[in-house]
């Protein structure tokens, strides 16, 4: 029997999203800092936005930086026009989805969509491939019983490896969007482990739920960055 084949991804920087946003001046902090993600929480939790606070929180569309809103259990027509109605960039889908249905919002929304792969262990969810062929993105976050995310809780990183490597073969350009307990001491080991595309943090830089820490936000685009060239 032949060794299982691992998957060499090349070294890139990944880009970062600031999620959880609940106050513009925490935008602009981000955006300043050198986000290419803004995100604002539409599904639950306390740092649950109405939608035009949302549209208020992250801004018009601009070029430097992409707007996201995250969605809970929502039904697919409501966010199809919650996302209009903020015009956001992309549409991130936590709660129980099938790929129906994110096709159907894929189609219909004509945005950049985000499936949320909700981790427990080692393995990935069996819908990852087919979430990943339909939109050409997954996000990595941790289960929690109860909660769709922002928990703080992280992915094991290194069991994970060869699942995401088995992800990366079967849709070879799929972007890996990776949150779970991200922090700036801790998101270089994630960056080194896994090699995501983006990485997601939204309790790892705040003082309380939706309010950002101007200097962690600063340490954490840092360490990502910094990780990155590390491995180059």
């Amino acid at each position: 029997m032949s060794p299982p084949r691992t998957v060499t991804t090349p070294a890139v920087t990944p880009l970062v999203k600031f999620c959880g946003l609940t106050r513009p001046e925490d935008a602009a902090a981000a955006e300043a800092a050198g986000a290419a993600y803004l995100g604002a929480i539409l599904a639950g939790g306390p740092r649950l936005l109405t939608p035009a606070r949302a549209r208020d929180v992250l801004g018009p569309r601009r070029h430097n930086v992409r707007r996201v809103a995250v969605f809970g259990d929502q039904p697919w027509r409501e966010v199809l026009i919650v996302a209009g109605e903020i015009d956001v960039d992309v549409v991130q889908l936590h709660g129980a989805r099938a790929p129906d249905e994110v096709a159907r919002i894929t189609a219909e929304s004509g945005r950049t969509v985000w499936p949320v792969l909700r981790v427990a262990g080692t393995t990935l969810p069996e819908e990852a491939a087919a979430f990943a062929q339909i939109t050409g993105h997954v996000v990595l976050d941790a289960h929690v019983v109860g909660q769709l995310g922002g928990t703080g809780v992280a992915l094991d990183w290194s069991g994970l490896r060869g699942a995401l490597d088995a992800l990366r073969e079967a849709v070879p350009d799929v972007t890996i969007v990776l949150a779970g307990g991200l922090r700036p001491a801790n998101v270089a080991m994630a960056i080194q482990l896994l090699s995501p595309h983006v990485v997601d943090v939204s309790s790892g830089v705040e003082t309380a739920p939706g309010v950002k820490d101007p200097a962690l936000v600063q340490q954490f685009v840092m360490a990502a960055r910094g990780a990155a060239e590390m491995q180059r």
